[in-house]
């Protein structure tokens, strides 16, 4: 295990699309959403053990969850989970991260991670990180990992690549970037899939902390000061009111937009490890156990006439459901949802009718 790999997770949304099981007092990365036992931060930490000493492991997450971050990885220092005073995107958040662990080992190979992620096969995973992992310590490059698709999904982003290997001077089969496309239209996803040169954004980046950095003062200048003025107090007793000061200088702004999307040494390692970002409800179905009917259950269930459904609700709870077809029924915390799935995306519609209608204590 190299010394010199450090892994840094995402750990501050709220999730809104997978409400009422995400909530603002408590975001889907700390829900046993698989319904295995452990929560999404912790198997995302548990996924890359034989990957980066736990010494190593960083999550950023709001303020609001630090103590919730604790609890479930008790085994982390305080010192190592970053609390963020506001929600400033991931730009602010992987300067955060970065600078601190530059100060400390500037030497530091760096993966990023959203802690919301799930992933089948967790070998093919390992072995492709550890590949990314080489190619960053070897070379000057901003190295994403892109999931080959199956489906023409609306859902993700895109990445398109240049097939041109020998040029490049790196491993075979990393790949020049060409493009980043936010979530298109079906027509275009399908001409994406089609086409054979596009990838999902996966969200998962790999760098040395000086190639990270150095990106940042090129085409985030204004974030980098913000760092550059406070790195003698990341790792002390004043980070806390540094950060608290930092965060109200730095824009709300990606990592993809301030970074990715300019900068002339992005690759892309193409990888299909049984991949999703667990984003929502229909997202849970693909990757979850199905039953006979294509149903994926977690809860005390009985089903008669019904397929295509995804249903959690609390195992204390025994629900029947009846002809239904292609429905999401989850129950958490006071709050029942019963959607179709092909309508999914009005979940944060509903949720802001909720907050307006009912209240705050719903959400």
């Amino acid at each position: 295990m190299n010394q010199n790999t450090f892994l840094v997770v995402m750990a501050g949304g709220i999730g809104s699309r997978f409400w009422p099981f995400s909530r603002t007092h408590l975001p889907k990365q700390f829900h046993d959403v698989m319904g295995v036992g452990r929560s999404m931060l912790q198997l995302t930490v548990d996924r890359f053990k034989e990957i980066c000493p736990a010494d190593n492991v960083f999550v950023v997450t709001n303020r609001d969850y630090m103590d919730l971050v604790q609890q479930h990885l008790p085994e982390l220092p305080p010192s190592q989970i970053l609390g963020e005073p506001i929600g400033r995107n991931t730009a602010p958040c992987i300067a955060y991260a970065s600078y601190c662990i530059a100060k400390r080992n500037p030497k530091a190979t760096i993966i990023v991670t959203p802690a919301d992620h799930a992933v089948l096969h967790e070998e093919e995973f390992r072995t492709i990180i550890r590949q990314a992992v080489e190619v960053a310590e070897n070379h000057d490059v901003l190295l994403t990992l892109g999931i080959q698709p199956s489906r023409p999904d609306t859902g993700y982003g895109y990445i398109q690549y240049i097939d041109e290997d020998s040029k490049s001077g790196l491993p075979r089969g990393v790949k020049k970037v060409k493009t980043f496309t936010e979530k298109p239209n079906l027509e275009l996803a399908r001409m994406f899939v089609e086409s054979g040169d596009f990838l999902w954004n996966s969200g998962l980046f790999v760098w040395r902390a000086d190639v990270i950095i150095h990106a940042f003062h090129q085409y985030l200048a204004d974030i980098a000061e913000v760092f550059d003025e406070g790195i003698s107090e990341l790792g002390t007793e004043q980070e806390a009111d540094f950060i608290a000061q930092a965060y109200t200088r730095c824009r709300n702004i990606s990592i993809d937009y301030g970074v990715m999307e300019k900068a002339d040494n992005v690759y892309v390692l193409p990888a299909d490890f049984g991949w999703s970002d667990l984003g929502t409800w229909d997202s849970l179905h693909r990757m979850g156990h199905h039953d006979a009917d294509n149903n994926v259950v977690d809860g005390d269930a009985l089903l008669y006439d019904t397929r295509e459904c995804v249903i959690k609700t609390p195992s204390e709870r025994l629900v029947v459901v009846q002809g239904l077809d292609g429905y999401i029924i989850a129950e958490y915390d006071n709050v029942l949802l019963i959607c179709k799935r092909t309508e999914e995306q009005r979940v944060k519609e509903f949720v802001a009718d909720v907050k307006s209608k009912k209240g705050t204590g719903y959400n």
